[in-house]
């Protein structure tokens, strides 16, 4: 009967210690992403970024950017810097257009002016990321 107890026990704590383990609150860092849109901007969409603890090498997004308008993406996340987590935009073709990593440096925006409508990807990737956790919003001007 004590081993019954003993497994079940052993059980538990390993249930309850793994589901801590790899919680993102990816909610929080969208809704504190959403009012750090450059001035000018309308807000578009919101996107969590959730790397379940870095067994996902990237998360991906779609949506269709219209010709003439200027889109800004930004990234929130642990701090103030973005964590290690790039955004990278890719259109129809999947030609890569734009990325929050320029010369090694992260930046947490980036700016795209649209010369052609049509469905773009929204990629995020975590590049030495600690927490593989963040949100995001879309924004756009014309």
């Amino acid at each position: 009967m004590k081993s019954i107890m003993a497994f079940i026990f052993v059980i538990l704590f390993g249930i309850s210690s793994t589901s801590l383990i790899g919680q993102c609150d990816s909610e929080n860092y969208t809704n504190n992403c959403i009012p750090k849109l450059a001035e000018g901007f309308n807000y578009l969409k919101s996107y969590k970024i959730d790397g379940e603890g870095g067994s996902k090498t990237k998360v991906e997004y779609s949506y269709v950017f219209t010709k003439g308008t200027q889109y800004m993406i930004n990234i929130c996340a642990t701090g103030e810097n973005t964590d290690g987590i790039v955004v990278s935009l890719f259109d129809q073709n999947r030609n890569k257009v734009a990325s929050s990593k320029i010369n090694n440096q992260f930046v947490s925006a980036l700016a795209y002016p649209c010369n052609a409508t049509g469905i773009y990807y929204i990629q995020y990737t975590f590049d030495g990321s600690a927490q593989h956790c963040g949100g995001s919003a879309l924004g756009f001007k014309k």
